[in-house]
Formats: C-alpha cells, structure tokens, sequence
C-alpha cells in the first residue's frame, strides 16, 4: 500500500517553494492553487502578497514563474508543470505535463486504496445516528439520519479514524409504563406465529397493534391509567418483571428495525444500539455533578443550566432542563451523561450527532453545559450535524395523502418498485436475465433514495421526487451507476491481449488529460469530505466523475483507438481507474455498482 501525492499537492509545495524564493518573508504562504478553465491550475495567492509587499503583482507573478524549477523537464517527463503563464493582474496560469498525468493515474491504479492515504494521526469519533424509536414504525423522518450518518462513518474509517457507533433509540419514557401494563393484561399480544412470511412486518403489526390498543385504553380507562402510571414508577425503579417485558418491545422493534435496515442496505449491529436506557445508571449522578459544579441551579423545583445569550421571546432566559420538577429526567440529562461516557470511557476526541436541524439549539445547551463540566475539554470536538427536511413536491413536509408521515419501508419499495421498471426497459435491450433486472432493481432504486439525500447539502430541505431519482439523466446515482456499468462493458468486450497499461510518452486528449485529473483529486476531496462531514462533496465528486467519463467515452474510442495498441492501454487504464474510484466513491456512500445496466 503507498499514498500517492496528487498533482495538485505536488503544484501546492512547488508554487509555495517559488514564492518564497522570490520572496523570502513569504516562507509557508499559501499560493491559493485551484482547478481552473483557463489552464489545468491557476494560482492566485500572488496577488495578496504583491499587495502587502506594496509592488506590482504582474512583475512578482513573473519573478515566481521564473522561479519555478525545471520547467525544461517537463519535456523529458520528469516534471509536473508543463508550462506556467502570467495571466490578468497576476495570475499564475499552471498546466500540466501528459506524462505526470498518466504516472498518477498508473500509481493509483497500482495501490489497492488508489493511492488514498490513511490519516496520519488517527482519533476515535463517535458518530450518533440513526436513531428510531422502540415500539414505533419508521418513517421517511428517520431517512436522513441513517444514510448520511452510515455515509459519515464509512468515509471516516476508510481514512483510517476508529469509528465508534452509536444509535440513541428512543427506548425509555412513560409510554413504556403503558405499553408493559397493556402486555401484562394481555399476555399473548406478543407472542410469535410459525408461519411468518416477513418477520420484520409482522413485528410491527404486533407493536403497533398494541401500541394502538394500549393507547385508546389508556385515554378511556383511568383504573387502567392509573396501573399504566404506577408501571412507569416499577420500571424506573428496575422492577425485574417490568423489565423483562420492557425488553420484550426492544426485542420485537430490533427485530423490525433490522428488516428496515436491511431493505435501506445500512448494517446496525447490536453492540452499537445504545439507546436512552443506557445512561439510566449516570443520570442521578450527573445532575449530583452539575448541581455540585454550580453548573446546575434549582428554578422553579427544576434542576436548571442557564446561559446568557439563550432567551425567550420575552426576553426571559431559557434554561436547559436537566431534572424536571416532578423528580423525571430530561433528554439533556441523558444526553449530558452520553457525553460522559463517551469522553471517560470511550474516549472519544471527536462526537459528531446526526440529528435534524430543529434539535440545534438543544445541542448548543448541552454542549455549552458540558463544556462548563468539564466534560467536554479543548481536546475534544463536539459537533451536531443538522439536516433539512424531506419535501413533497408541493414544497411541505413530505406526507401522505392522509397527511401521514410517510412509512420509511413503503417509500423504499416505492423507489425499488420505479428503479426496476427503468432497469427493465434498458435492460431487456442488453439480455439481462429477470433474476438480473429485479437484483439491479434494488441496487438502483435504494441508491437513488440514498444518492438524493446525499447529494444535497445537509443543511438544505430537498424535495423527494422519484421520477427524478430514477432518471438515467441529471445528477443522479442511476447516471453514476451507468458510468460504473459502460466501464464494465468495455472490459468484457476487450480482447485477450489487451490490457491496461501506463504510456507516459503518449500524448493525451483533451478529454483524457480532464479525466485524469479529476482521478487524481479522489484522495484529496475524500480528505476534505472527512474534514468538514459533508458527503455531498463526495456525491458531487463522482458526478463530474462520470460526466468526464461519459465525455471521454463519446470522443475517444478505447478499444479501437487510432494509436495503436498502447494507445489502447492507456486508455483501458483510464477505464480501470474509473471504475475502481466510482465503485469505491459509491461504496462509500453506501450505493453498489451493477456490472450490467
């Protein structure tokens, strides 16, 4: 395994070296290298520097190109840089050698992690997502915080990060009081049959029978309110009856969220369920600490954490409850003790929460309380990644008919059901058996739910439209997808005798040379997407990906180019590197690639 620098960190180190010869106080200056339409790169940090030296920046941007070493090289191949120009008011025009593009490309293909290096001082994160909750059917709420928090840890561990998961199901509260009551009453409400078809549906037409049923009993029958009530006492107390049928719902709601899972293709292992039920043990002692610490003040018979700059629209403060005034725990009581737990004996340096964007300013109170604890150190990050809201395409919350929320299975068989319908009208053309149609059905309708969510920024609200999802046109994984598949196909029809390999001394295409670049920048924009937790620059990364593909496939024909036979090599490993990056790209956000579509 060896990391290979891309063109742009190598151009990066160069144009910084030029800047300081030419001008020695400017030692670590950055040169503000980008991609650019003019040339291959166009640094501009000239310009700056010109300013605060207070000298003409056309005359330093000369001197910093006559700087740059071995230009004459590039004609041997040696150097990266083929030519630099001085360009408007001090612009560094930089373009390429062919052969330093074929050498990266050739070196990516030749490493297993395509040149990808791990990161050279690895941490432990926690990432807290997915989290449903026990006795109740996921809906298209709970979409979002599955894929991008499952995108999140894929990248991260990829890069070398110890990834600790972490899914905070909503398994604890007064509803349980009723809900164990209800079973008790009714022993049987439970109970498994021998011939369930579907266990996961079947567990949740169970849960949500009794849920219903439970629920109608206790809004009608105070005798039966009042048992509902006392219950809730026993259970918090750890009554051992009361917990062993609490831990039935748990039981029967993994079963069910583990057949959801599976359809979404996201993996939820059951060491990493830690739900709220277990920081019950911390919660009395972290509000002893808060309170100790004077971080916790009693207002009202409430334990109370108040800040200076959070205030209601009256203007009177408004405090994170830790321990409310009937004795109950809030969530800021088990959130604060997760974080105990995850810092002192996980840990963790960095704790990143994947929860919508309406739990914003409760995390900023947590974190701040935290912080005034002692809990959180300048050692450890903290950071709630929220995200929009799931549109209809009226532009309100998505919702059924019914104004429902949207059950989270049905959109998925929905997306499954449309992705197969585009498959087969495509894939009868090509002979793909039906076995092949409905397999490659799942793979593209669950990546085009998972690749719309993905590609949106998290922060913005986006609107889910299938019809659009499923489109082989537009920035969608189904075009992505198809990118994957053509590379495929021009291995399958290659002869024996012709097989990928590197030939610096060609000359390359247009299309060719933007190819490569782009190849070359999949390590640099994974460590940017690890660095800021935001997967829709990788989603964004591979679209370009398969756009330049599909422009390099249309002009230049690989298995029969005009160049001859290493022509052809070069090109094949053009499509090898494609392939292996847009396969490894999707992996990563959680979408497989057919090989035939």
């Amino acid at each position: 395994m060896a990391s290979v620098a891309s063109l742009s960190a190598s151009l990066q180190q160069r144009v910084s070296a030029a800047l300081a010869a030419a001008v020695p106080s400017a030692a670590g200056a950055d040169p503000l290298l980008r991609r650019s339409d003019r040339a291959d790169f166009q640094a501009n940090g000239v310009l700056g520097l010109a300013k605060r030296q207070k000298t003409n920046p056309q005359a330093l941007a000369a001197q910093v190109a006559d700087a740059l070493p071995g230009l004459a090289a590039a004609e041997s191949g040696d150097d990266p840089i083929a030519a630099v120009e001085v360009s408007g008011p001090g612009f560094l025009n930089i373009t390429v050698a062919d052969a330093a593009i074929t050498r990266n490309v050739a070196a990516r293909a030749a490493d297993e992690r395509l040149g990808v290096p791990l990161k050279a001082h690895p941490g432990v994160t926690v990432v807290d997502y997915a989290q449903p909750n026990v006795a109740k059917e996921m809906h298209v709420g709970h979409l979002r915080s599955s894929v991008i928090g499952d995108a999140i840890v894929k990248i991260l561990e990829f890069g070398g990060e110890q990834v600790v998961r972490r899914h905070h199901i909503g398994d604890w509260g007064t509803q349980f009081g009723m809900l164990v009551q209800y079973l008790i009453e009714h022993p049987h409400e439970l109970d498994h049959t021998a011939d369930e078809a579907d266990a996961g549906e079947a567990s949740m037409s169970r849960l949500d029978r009794l849920y219903k049923a439970s629920g109608a009993l206790f809004k009608s029958d105070e005798a039966f309110k009042e048992r509902a009530r006392r219950r809730v006492v026993d259970l918090q107390a750890g009554d051992p009856e009361t917990v062993a049928l609490w831990q039935r719902f748990v039981d029967e709601s993994k079963i069910y969220f583990d057949s959801v899972y599976s359809k979404l293709d996201i993996q939820i292992r059951d060491e990493d369920i830690v739900g709220e039920s277990g920081y019950n043990h911390m919660l009395a002692e972290t509000c002893e600490l808060l309170e100790k610490s004077g971080v916790a003040v009693e207002s009202d018979g409430a334990l109370c954490v108040f800040f200076d700059d959070v205030k209601g629209k009256d203007g009177e403060p408004v405090p994170l409850i830790v321990r409310k005034s009937d004795g109950g725990f809030g969530y800021a009581a088990t959130d604060l003790s997760a974080i105990r737990n995850r810092t002192g004996e996980l840990h963790a340096d960095t704790l990143l929460y994947v929860v919508d964007v309406r739990q914003s300013l409760h995390f900023k109170m947590v974190f701040e309380a935290a912080r005034r604890a002692g809990w959180l150190t300048d050692a450890v990050t903290a950071r709630h990644l929220p995200f929009g809201t799931l549109l209809g395409k009226d532009g309100k919350p998505f919702k059924t008919r019914a104004g429902e929320s949207v059950k989270l299975e049905a959109l998925l068989d929905e997306a499954v059901q449309r992705a197969t319908a585009v498959v087969r009208e495509k894939g009868e053309k090509i002979g793909l058996t039906e076995e092949e149609i409905l397999a490659n059905g799942v793979q593209v309708g669950v990546g085009a739910v998972k690749y719309a969510d993905l590609s949106t920024s998290l922060g913005r609200d986006y609107v889910f439209d299938l019809d659009r999802m499923v489109s082989l046109n537009g920035d969608t994984s189904v075009y992505v997808q198809y990118a994957f598949a053509r590379t495929q196909s021009i291995f399958r029809k290659a002869t024996a005798d012709q097989r990928p390999a590197a030939h610096p001394e060609l000359p390359l295409e247009q299309a060719e040379r933007a190819l490569g670049l782009h190849l070359d920048a999949f390590g640099d924009t994974l460590a940017e997407v690890a660095e800021v937790y935001e997967p829709h620059r990788l989603a964004a990364y591979l679209y370009q990906l398969a756009s330049l593909f599909t422009t390099f496939y249309e002009q230049c024909p690989v298995l029969t180019a005009d160049g001859g036979a290493a022509q052809v090599e070069n090109r094949l490993l053009l499509c090898e590197l494609t392939a292996r990056t847009l396969r490894q790209g999707l992996a990563l956000l959680g979408i497989r690639t057919p090989d035939r579509l």
